[in-house]
């Protein structure tokens, strides 16, 4: 969930050095077709959006999309999304509900180690999920407290059940307090809820005492994990090298032993166009690009690709992200639909999509896109109506006074120029608004305290809506809702998504939750995201997840797509 670049501006189209007048995606790894078969060896320099300071703790981790992409080369998860929107078992062997779905078994798969060679079984599977579940002691689960709360405490006490118990050597048994669809889910977390070595989590915090040689290092920097790359040397905001793990578990669909290449090194730059350009002056193999954040950039990159002069991995906008601007619905004057919904109107989304991204990212209207469970062609948001918008701000006004507020960004003179557009239409319909700067850990930490009026956003990924929950459950008592939703209706489709089985049922009841949001304007949507790998043109085997058959060999028919939470970097290769 980062800032995004809020998709209002007049800028030139000259701004493009190159133009191919291309507005749909090119399809996927299309360039792979003719690359033949995979080949070990050479390393792979990638740029990412951002660097991750807090490091990879990841039970205590808020990782976004870069720290994300780095854990993902260092970790696995016990599940991974495939390509018919469903969760299939990877370090799991198996994930079973009984009956009623409260209560998991989650069945380990044998004969994994993690980087420092101690073996991935039962306990250290369900001292992990404690961990998250902020129940194992030393580790304190933050976000994840409220994302797995629904697993009964794991301390037993008088007359309490324990919520997860190692049954046997290669079993974990997970008990809810209620029905739990589709906990699968959420074991992968976006890729978030990787298992870490028993050394990492139970290393205590950095004692930053010089004169204390003997404390050893952090959770967030002494990175064990069972994936592809292992940590060779971290610089924090210049670079992170990671090594080729000789004892993967994984093979491809041939029994090849993954991955492929010898080393990665992450380089963390936070401009687009730094990372084109780096990727043009051969500084970089690739990088990581959003329609939302770099629609020009990422028409540059398909010219380029026509020339094949790069190779350009791209999604469709299938279970895409969305952009948004998300507004503190707890204070003034947010606080009222008329305003929240004059804020909408006086918008035009399309016109300023068209001129400054060429129409690349699609219109949002929910935050469900085409292909996820509960998109609805019609929610009910509605854009582009400026005298409708002056008549909601006569109205809130005569009641309540000028309408103020201010507009929280990081200090990119892109994103400036387009919060200043946009200030300018809400100054046509007579709402006053000006803008505030933060770094973007400042924004994030100003998110979770709640002060806000309104700030630039890019959240939830297409996966399976109840994920979704954490976002928009119960404001009184969930830290990590921030726009402080306090809706009844909202809570009660939340819940009963949560509880039921019946796809149809479950499609219905996001439809319903889709449209409830959009009638009481609790976001100003924005656009999906198109997400792009740009690479050097010798470089190949970009897919987002690639599930497992029961030996560990990977199983290309069930391709998971989409980017927008990285991809899986086992599986990239260089020609020689």
């Amino acid at each position: 969930m980062l800032p995004l670049l809020l998709v209002l501006t007049l800028l030139a189209a000259a701004c493009a050095s190159v133009s191919s007048g291309s507005t749909e995606p090119s399809g996927g790894d299309d360039d792979d077709a003719d690359a033949g078969e995979p080949q070990y060896g050479g390393r792979f320099v990638y740029g990412l959006e951002a660097e991750t300071t807090s490091g990879w703790c990841l039970a205590e981790g808020q990782l976004a999309i870069a720290g994300i992409q780095v854990a993902r080369s260092i970790y696995d998860t016990l599940t991974v999304p495939d390509g018919n929107g469903g969760f299939q078992p990877f370090l799991a062997e198996s994930v079973t509900p009984n009956a009623d779905y409260t209560e998991w078994t989650i069945r380990v798969r044998d004969g994994i180690t993690f980087h420092d060679g101690s073996p991935l079984n039962a306990e250290v599977v369900a001292n992990n999920l404690a961990a998250f579940r902020g129940d194992y002691p030393g580790r304190e689960g933050l976000l994840f407290i409220f994302v797995l709360g629904d697993i009964i405490d794991t301390v037993p006490g008088d007359g309490h059940v324990d919520g997860i118990t190692v049954e046997d050597d290669m079993t974990v048994q997970v008990r809810m307090s209620r029905p739990w669809v589709s906990f699968p889910s959420f074991l992968y977390s976006s890729g978030r809820l990787g298992m870490m070595g028993q050394e990492q989590l139970d290393d205590p915090a950095f004692d930053d005492d010089p004169n204390n040689d003997d404390e050893p290092d952090d959770c967030a920097t002494d990175l064990i994990g069972t994936g592809p790359f292992k940590l060779d040397d971290w610089q924090v905001n210049s670079r992170m090298l990671l090594k080729r793990n000789e004892d993967y578990w994984r093979t491809d669909e041939n029994g090849n032993q993954l991955p492929y290449l010898d080393e990665l090194e992450f380089r963390p730059i936070p401009e687009e166009g730094q990372r084109s350009n780096g990727l043009r002056a051969d500084e970089l193999d690739g990088f990581h690009l959003s329609s939302i954040t770099g629609s020009l950039i990422m028409d540059e990159m398909r010219a380029l690709d026509e020339a094949e002069q790069v190779n350009l991995i791209e999604e469709s906008q299938d279970f895409a992200e969305v952009g948004f601007l998300m507004m503190n619905l707890s204070q003034a004057p947010f606080d009222d639909i008329r305003v929240r919904e004059a804020a909408a109107l006086a918008l035009d989304a399309e016109l300023s999509n068209e001129i400054f991204s060429k129409s690349i990212p699609p219109l949002a209207n929910g935050p469900f896109a085409p292909g996820a469970a509960g998109y609805v062609e019609d929610t009910g948001y509605h854009h582009s109506d400026p005298e409708r918008a002056r008549e909601l701000v006569e109205e809130y006004e005569a009641e309540n006074g000028p309408i103020e507020f201010v507009v929280t960004a990081t200090p990119t003179s892109e994103l400036l120029k387009q919060v200043d557009f946009a200030i300018e239409a809400w100054r046509d319909v007579g709402m006053t608004a000006r803008r505030n700067t933060l770094e973007q850990s400042a924004l994030i930490e100003t998110a979770v305290a709640g002060g806000f009026q309104m700030l630039t956003f890019r959240n939830y990924p297409g996966f399976d809506p109840d994920n979704l929950y954490v976002w928009w459950y119960d404001a009184n008592s969930n830290p990590v809702n921030f726009p402080r939703i306090a809706d009844p209706e909202v809570d009660r489709l939340l819940d009963a998504g949560r509880v039921t089985a019946d796809p149809a049922e479950r499609e219905q009841i996001y439809q319903d939750l889709n449209r409830r949001l959009n009638e009481q304007y609790y976001f100003l949507w924005t656009t999906w995201a198109i997400w792009s790998v740009p690479m050097d043109p010798d470089f190949h085997g970009v897919v987002g997840a690639r599930p497992v058959d029961e030996n560990g060999a990977s199983d290309p028919e069930l391709d998971y797509t989409g980017l927008a939470v990285g991809h899986d970097m086992a599986l990239m290769w260089k020609e020689q």
